[in-house]
């Protein structure tokens, strides 16, 4: 459990913008988008980093993923499922083998903005070594969230056949769903991927470890995960329910609970594959607290 108990502290420490020792707030979040903007993760607005408003139509993607969609093979925009998020961008490995590993990345944004088309960026120094990266599109919130009922199974099947299952469940049960079935989606599409690794950071890191606690039986294919890469993800919710972040998820404490890794880590003898939990030097003392727990 968090030891933060003041509403404002838990703002703080679940605010990122707000932990830089050499900028001030307002100026760190210009700087970080004027870096990512000729690299990679244009697709937070300004306020975005704290608030996170709905732009009116998407943005062109960024430099860096321009720059990657042009030197490599790709099939970009591949539907995994019905959603309007649920698409993949495949980058292929320059010269590809008959068989090769890919790098699966998940985005980041809170699970309120970004997109795969902010992720481009890690494709070309891993496509010139052999390795496919696939970014994985979701539907972000506030997409969907309309589904009373108590789990994730029961709303799928209460769902009618024709409309997206993101529609049928609360944002975070729709958004852990949508990245397992991109997995399983991969898995049956693309039998020339031999060992999948997976990277997420923020919100695609905690996405990333609700897939390693999946029982793909329900699924009835088994992801060849080899690897996984954690970078400054939340893996407890419940501490964010009273903060600016579950405003657009408006999570209850049950799917809070439900959707936190930290409570669905079981032991593997042996271990199903090793797992890289990250800070980055200065993040706040809640998200180093997290990763160190998990």
């Amino acid at each position: 459990r968090s030891p933060v108990v003041s509403p404002q502290a838990l703002e703080d420490q679940y605010s990122p913008s707000r932990w830089s020792p050499r900028l001030d707030r307002d100026t760190i979040i210009d700087a970080h988008l004027a870096v990512t903007a000729a690299g990679g993760e244009r697709g937070a607005r300004r306020e975005g980093l704290r608030s996170v408003p709905r732009p009116r139509a998407p943005p062109p993607p960024p430099a860096g993923t321009e720059r990657a969609r042009a030197s490599a093979q790709t099939l970009l925009h591949v539907p995994y499922g019905n959603g309007d998020g649920e698409k993949l961008d495949i980058y292929f490995p320059t010269d590809p083998s008959e068989t090769f590993p890919a790098l699966v990345y998940i985005h980041g944004g809170y699970w309120q903005c970004l997109s795969k088309d902010d992720s481009g960026f890690a494709a070309p120094p891993l496509v010139s070594q052999g390795v496919a990266v696939v970014a994985v599109g979701y539907d972000i919130a506030p997409k969907g969230g309309c589904c009373p009922a108590e789990t994730a199974a029961a709303c799928v099947a209460q769902c009618p056949p024709a409309l997206p299952f993101a529609l049928c469940l609360g944002h975070m049960d729709a958004m852990v769903l949508q990245v397992r079935r991109s997995l399983v989606f991969l898995a049956e599409r693309y039998p020339r991927i031999r060992g999948i690794y997976l990277c997420g950071h923020s919100a695609g890191a905690h996405l990333a470890a609700m897939v390693l606690s999946t029982d793909w039986t329900e699924f009835q294919v088994v992801p060849d995960i080899k690897g996984t890469v954690l970078v400054s993800g939340v893996y407890d919710l419940e501490p964010i329910l009273h903060t600016y972040v579950n405003d657009v998820l408006n999570m209850s404490r049950e799917v809070a609970q439900r959707n936190s890794p930290m409570r669905h880590v079981t032991p593997a003898v042996p271990a199903a594959c090793e797992v890289l939990v990250a800070v980055a030097q200065h993040d706040s003392p809640e998200f180093r607290r997290q990763s160190q727990e998990y």
